[in-house]
């Protein structure tokens, strides 16, 4: 239990200045239930611990290193996008993320750092500090619609950290539900606190449902505006909703949940935005912009940030190790795709891997900004008109993606229909649903981790270096693994340090494959 109790109280505690630390000194955090009591007691306090989750998301700190890999939720989606076909880092660089795209971090599972241990530890420390923010929704004093406002944010906190968790250290929901998953925790936690066993996948998945529900329930019934787009409202907590019913195949709730989405948040006047309103996706402010992070000049990770590893500019390791698109996907786009500009084909360092992506740029040289987004309103109608086609509806399918497209490529048509999907996304079906997913791959690359998209499709995929990959990244081994939709190749395993702290997981019995 230690490895998940690490930084329970950090976070209640410290709630604004979460900060890397030795375990040693993470060790010596008083743990008692006064502390935490006065944190959660009344919805004016409680909302600090909620703002410390928040904070989480987007700083260094949470394994004992590494910290040029480990900058929050949006290293961890950029290690996803890396794991898929679309997103090549066309050099190794200092080595980070570089492992990720080669699917060589499995080893790094027996030290508090790299990637197995820090999503683990990442997402259990924001189940740890949301378990104290809904132990208390009974006892939390003030306003009710303030303690809604509060407890339904850290109910969505502990949906969308279970959902994430699934995605990595699982095998998808659908032909696996009896598969092992996680432990599910949703009681505070101490150092003294007994382990839990692995449960299903179909478990996590009930539990991530309930949460979710849990959370509209509260939200809806808040008349709190949120204070800064951090904030899960209800427009955020339908989205996530969309894309967990996405992962289950429950097409009838991805359509309610993209339309709700789409629909509460167009009350705080978020819509589609035409690319130029948005350029480089680093303003939480941007009228698209549904949930994200406002990062200051005095907060910002400088040289462990997501816009250094991807802003060739900055001169950094953006320039050294450098992020593209492979050349099939950039040649989808229609001639007048206002995306094109999102990646440079011209650019004299491409060589001859993909085209050097422009999509996402500081704000600021100097001070090292720029915002972290997590969720754009694209998303829902993307995922819209994926459920209509699933449901048979080809035609408000088409509509609503011909609605997105037209703030994207003015000539864009399409009179495509049905829902077949090739073995491997390097095939072509010609279906509707694959044309919706073509759109989603390039309007969400770099930002959503295309691989949680390449498990829930059943689909596998390939890479060459005729596209821009670089041969190791493109091997006839690692090629022979990822073809396979059913593969482990990206199913992370459990860090070692769980193990050794918890009685009721056994290394032996318990963990993942490793190849």
């Amino acid at each position: 239990m230690k490895a998940i109790y690490k930084y329970t109280l950090m976070g209640l505690l410290g709630a604004t200045m979460l900060t890397a630390c030795s375990d040693d000194q993470l060790d010596t955090t008083p743990s008692t239930s006064v502390a935490t009591e006065k944190m959660t007691g009344s919805a004016g306090s409680a909302i600090a611990a909620i703002d410390g989750i928040y904070r989480t998301m987007y700083t260094t700190g949470y394994t004992s290193g590494w910290e040029h890999e480990e900058f929050g939720l949006s290293a961890i989606n950029l290690a996803a996008d890396l794991m898929g076909e679309d997103h090549i880092q066309a050099k190794s660089g200092s080595g980070w993320f570089y492992y990720d795209y080669l699917y060589d971090v499995k080893g790094d599972y027996t030290h508090r750092q790299g990637r197995p241990y820090g999503v683990w530890n990442f997402f259990y420390t924001l189940i740890a500090n949301a378990n104290y923010v809904t132990t208390a929704e009974k006892t939390m004093t003030g306003d009710p619609s303030d303690v809604n406002y509060v407890v339904g944010q850290a109910y969505a906190i502990r949906a969308f950290s279970y959902f994430m968790l699934a995605q990595w250290y699982s095998r998808t929901l659908v032909g696996h539900e009896t598969e092992p998953c996680v432990p599910i925790y949703t009681e505070p936690t101490t150092k003294d606190t007994q382990g839990k066993a692995r449960e299903t996948v179909a478990k996590v998945y009930e539990q991530i449902d309930s949460d979710i529900k849990k959370a509209e329930e509260l939200l809806s019934a808040t008349e709190h505006a949120r204070n800064s787009k951090s904030h899960i409202n209800l427009a955020v907590a339908y989205g996530l909703h969309a894309r967990i019913a996405q992962v289950e195949e429950k097409w009838d709730d991805v359509l309610t949940y993209s339309t709700k989405a789409i629909a509460e948040a167009k009350k705080e006047k978020i819509n589609i935005t035409e690319v130029s309103q948005f350029a480089g996706l680093n303003k939480v402010s941007a009228s698209n912009v549904m949930w994200g992070v406002n990062i200051i000049a005095d907060q910002t990770t400088t040289y462990a940030s997501f816009f250094t590893h991807m802003d060739a500019d900055m001169g950094k390791y953006g320039a050294s190790a450098r992020q593209q698109i492979t050349r099939s996907l950039y040649n989808k786009m229609g001639a007048n795709d206002a995306r094109r500009a999102w990646w440079n084909p011209e650019d004299p360092a491409n060589g001859d891997n993909g085209y050097q992506q422009e999509k996402f740029k500081f704000v600021n040289y100097a001070t090292w900004e720029g915002d972290y987004i997590f969720m754009r309103v694209e998303e829902m109608y993307l995922a819209k008109a994926e459920a209509e086609c699933m449901l048979g509806n080809d035609g408000d399918a088409q509509n609503t993606l011909k609605a997105f497209m037209a703030y994207r490529d003015p000539d864009y048509t399409c009179a495509k229909t049905g829902t077949a999907m090739s073995a491997t996304t390097d095939l072509a079906s010609g279906s509707l649903r694959e044309e919706i997913i073509k759109q989603r791959r390039i309007e969400l690359w770099g930002e959503f981790g295309r691989i949680y998209d390449i498990r829930r499709l059943h689909q596998g995929f390939v890479r060459s270096t005729a596209d821009g990959h670089p041969s190791a990244a493109a091997s006839a081994k690692l090629n022979a693994a990822t073809s396979n939709p059913e593969s482990y190749k990206w199913v992370m395993v459990i860090p070692q340090a769980e193990f050794d702290g918890n009685a009721n997981m056994d290394d032996s019995k318990d963990q993942n494959p490793f190849d």
